[in-house]
């Protein structure tokens, strides 16, 4: 029974497996006809749908290319009458050019004549010259004959009438000239110099050619000198200044070029006599010591005229070279008091002209820097000086300044007359610098030589101490104006054959006078 029941449940589960495998396969084959009958539908929209988009497309395309065809024509309308226009405009340019040709070949044929007729007249007028230079030939015969002149001694004469017409004319202009500019001229440079004077005082100076030191007795000469000469021996050596002892009583004097070196010497010997021990080791110390306190002196110096003029800037070898300038002299002036003077009248002036002050009292300064060495180096001391302060770095219109204030170099700026008008109104005021007698008297007979060398001059007075000088000439031989042209020609003589500080006056007098005698 048992074994019935298992075959008819084996028997069951196999029909259960048949029946749903046949299921299976029966809904499968419904699945892949449904699928077959939805692609056939897909197929068939996809077609309908292509057809419609073939359709616009081509409708579209029939569009876009009658658009397209209508532009086309729309631009080529517009380029044929652009074409057109343009065609037009040809014609016309050639048509002016056509016209403009046959202007051109009018002138050319005008020209054409013009020339031929132009080259006709140039023969005549050559010609007409040939027989005016035949004239003028046959005149000047005419005219040597009659005259009794050469050619060349009527040239002569009328040339020296028209020189001394000339000369006539010109005395006459440069007189109007100069009276003109001296109207306005004279006033302002009078009222500057005057305010520059004015406000600046300085001290009179006293003559100084020789550093002398004195001595307490006579028997001191012969310390100085010591045994056999060893003590006068060791302070030249040591000083390089040469000692003169003579008969003069209880005084030595000191010679030398260098100014420092004297001064080093006049205070080193006086340190001695006043110390008592004078022997070489001693003199080489206090040689040494006081060349040191010098050099202190001489920056203290230089500094305190620095200041006192407001200058800033200034490198220190130039500030020891300017402390220098208190042991040197020129025409018994301190040059060191003269180099602040004048930077004080440069300031002054360049105030009242406008300018720089400072700069101007810098080249003032500066301006005689080169006496400072001018006795080692060769060559004027407005140029060493110059190259003094270029070397240390001063600029360009300071370097002219000081180059340009003896005429050494062509002054190119206001600053370079300020400076040189400065150091003549320093030099030239009262007190300021001496000279020897023999000197002065000896310049004034050369004025008045120079003077009376001149034709025409009757006398000349030499006056004002040698700064003025009185010429007075003949009425019959020179006339008004002629007097312009021999006190320039005075003037120049006296720049190229005297040597003299500040500035010499020339005034050319001419008197005419009429006398009569009433008789009875």
């Amino acid at each position: 029974m048992n074994e019935y029941s298992f075959l008819m449940g084996i028997i069951g589960i196999g029909i259960g497996f048949a029946l749903a495998y046949w299921t299976k396969g029966k809904l499968i084959a419904q699945r892949i006809k449904g699928a077959e009958d939805e692609a056939h539908r897909v197929v068939e929209d996809a077609k309908r749908r292509s057809a419609t988009l073939l359709k616009e497309a081509k409708l579209e395309a029939k569009d876009k290319l009658f658009k397209m065809k209508s532009e086309f024509d729309a631009e080529t309308r517009e380029t044929r009458g652009e074409l057109k226009k343009q065609e037009r405009r040809l014609i016309q340019k050639e048509e002016n050019l056509d016209r403009k040709h046959e202007q051109v070949e009018r002138r050319d044929n005008e020209l054409s004549r013009r020339d031929k007729k132009i080259q006709k007249r140039e023969e005549d007028v050559r010609q007409d010259e040939l027989k005016c230079e035949e004239l003028i030939e046959e005149q000047k015969k005419q005219l040597e004959k009659i005259s009794g002149l050469t050619m060349e001694q009527a040239k002569e004469l009328l040339i020296r009438a028209m020189e001394n017409e000339a000369r006539y004319e010109g005395a006459k202009l440069i007189k109007k000239i100069e009276n003109e500019a001296k109207e306005e001229a004279n006033k302002k440079a009078k009222k500057i110099i005057a305010t520059a004077i004015q406000r600046y005082a300085g001290d009179f100076v006293a003559e100084r050619t020789v550093s002398v030191v004195q001595l307490p007795n006579d028997e001191m000469k012969g310390r100085i000198i010591g045994r056999e000469g060893r003590n006068i021996r060791a302070l030249e050596a040591a000083t390089g200044i040469d000692l003169i002892i003579d008969d003069t009583p209880e005084a030595v004097i000191l010679s030398g070029f260098n100014p420092v070196r004297r001064e080093v010497a006049r205070l080193s010997l006086m340190r001695l006599i006043a110390d008592g021990r004078i022997h070489p080791a001693r003199i080489e110390d206090v040689v040494r010591k006081v060349g040191q306190e010098v050099d202190v002196t001489i920056k203290e110096a230089g500094e305190q005229a620095a200041f006192d003029l407001g200058v800033h800037g200034i490198h220190l070898e130039l500030i020891k070279y300017i402390g220098q300038l208190k042991f040197r002299t020129s025409y018994a002036q301190n040059v060191l008091q003269h180099s602040v003077e004048v930077g004080f009248l440069c300031g002054i002036m360049a105030a009242e002209l406008g300018l720089n002050q400072k700069l101007a009292r810098r080249m003032g300064l500066l301006h005689d820097i080169g006496k400072a060495i001018d006795h080692e180096v060769e060559g004027p001391h407005a140029l060493i000086g110059s190259r003094l302060a270029k070397k240390f770095g001063e600029s360009s219109k300071v370097v002219h300044a000081i180059a340009s204030h003896h005429e050494d170099v062509t002054p190119s700026s206001v600053y370079a007359l300020l400076v040189q008008a400065a150091d003549g109104l320093s030099g030239a005021r009262p007190g300021a610098r001496k000279e020897l007698l023999e000197n002065y008297i000896k310049r004034l007979e050369d004025l008045e030589k120079i003077a009376n060398s001149f034709k025409g001059v009757m006398n000349s007075y030499a006056i004002q101490a040698g700064r003025e000088i009185r010429v007075m000439v003949e009425s019959n031989i020179v006339s008004d104006e002629e007097i312009i042209l021999i006190s320039k020609d005075i003037v120049k003589k006296i720049e190229e054959s005297l040597t003299f500080p500040g500035q010499i006056k020339v005034m050319v007098i001419r008197e005419t006078r009429a006398v009569e005698y009433a008789n009875k």
